[in-house]
């Protein structure tokens, strides 16, 4: 599966930004899917994952309430909403298909990794 994020941009501090992920090659319908977020100088991040249904979200303590994970299994895509944004949001956002979400609501292994879409949040 290609996987290609999309919606970055350079917002100010508090503003919204929603990330979407087109996947091509196959469905998505039953892949768990995911965003990491990779910010300068350091390691790629979990920021959210989403059951193959949509039926589960899970979401890592600095995004909980503020970012939503949604899917169109139709649609074969996976969106990433962004909200009261801080500047420490900024990086790189990659979506990614991973095997399963642990017991503990984290990814466990990626499978596939898309390109990443830029988000800058200036104070």
């Amino acid at each position: 599966v290609q996987l290609q994020a999309s919606g970055g941009g350079l917002v100010q501090a508090g503003e919204s930004l929603t990330l979407s992920c087109s996947a091509s090659g196959r469905s998505i319908r039953n892949l768990v899917m995911g965003w990491f977020c990779q910010a300068p100088g350091k390691d790629r991040e979990f920021v959210a994952g989403i059951s193959w249904s949509g039926g589960s979200t899970y979401y890592a303590d600095f995004a909980e309430g503020r970012f939503t994970i949604s899917r169109d299994n139709d649609k074969n895509t996976v969106a990433l909403q962004l909200s009261s944004l801080k500047p420490e949001d900024t990086g790189v956002y990659y979506c990614a298909a991973i095997s399963r979400i642990r017991e503990n609501g984290r990814p466990d292994e990626v499978w596939h990794w898309g390109k990443g879409t830029q988000v800058t949040v200036s104070s």
